[in-house]
């Protein structure tokens, strides 16, 4: 059990049966009264997010969770296939548990993976992916209507918006944590 006053951004608590990451937490003092803790809780199921004052000394369970490296093999409808690199074990994973870090992945790429009591919570894919843009527009001098970006459909289906100067076949990173273009490559 750990206490509020032990709270740090990160950690993992088990709250009305559910997991929950501290995205953020101020203690506060007032000058009358007792003290007290302000939190931004993230749901790990479904990633929503809520705001909850404690009493501070309120205790909670911590929530201990297991990281492994996960391959992704491939994609059959709505399921993805993907095998532990250690025990080459395959897991079927449906879509809602990728999230849209699903847009980036590509055959063969090793993603985090969080376990909480044997089961499957949550995937992270890599912060950064090398892609090649499968399909977009060439730009056009001048046309800075929109500061400069143009929509790109990238090798793994998703749609990205990319500096006018970018073309079809060029091979790019994208920022899976904003969706958003960083470089050529």
């Amino acid at each position: 059990m750990i206490s509020t006053t032990d709270f740090k951004g990160g950690m993992t608590i088990v709250m009305d049966g559910q997991l929950w990451t501290i995205v953020e937490f101020q203690h506060v003092k007032p000058g009358k009264g007792g003290a007290f803790v302000r939190t931004k809780l993230r749901r790990l199921r479904d990633g929503g997010v809520i705001e909850r004052t404690f009493r501070a000394g309120e205790k909670f369970q911590e929530a201990y969770l297991e990281k492994r490296t996960l391959q992704y093999l491939y994609r059959s409808g709505d399921t993805y296939h993907l095998m532990d690199t250690k025990t080459f074990e395959e897991a079927s994973v449906p879509a809602e548990a990728l999230g849209e870090g699903a847009g980036f992945l590509k055959e063969n790429m090793e993603l985090e993976a969080q376990y909480h009591d044997g089961h499957l919570i949550g995937i992270q894919p890599p912060m950064f992916v090398e892609v090649l843009i499968e399909r977009t527009e060439p730009g056009v001098r001048g046309d800075t209507s929109k500061a400069g970006m143009k929509p790109a459909t990238l090798e793994t289906g998703a749609t990205i918006q990319v500096p006018l100067f970018v073309e079809q076949g060029e091979r790019i990173r994208v920022d899976t944590r904003t969706k958003s273009y960083v470089s050529r490559v």
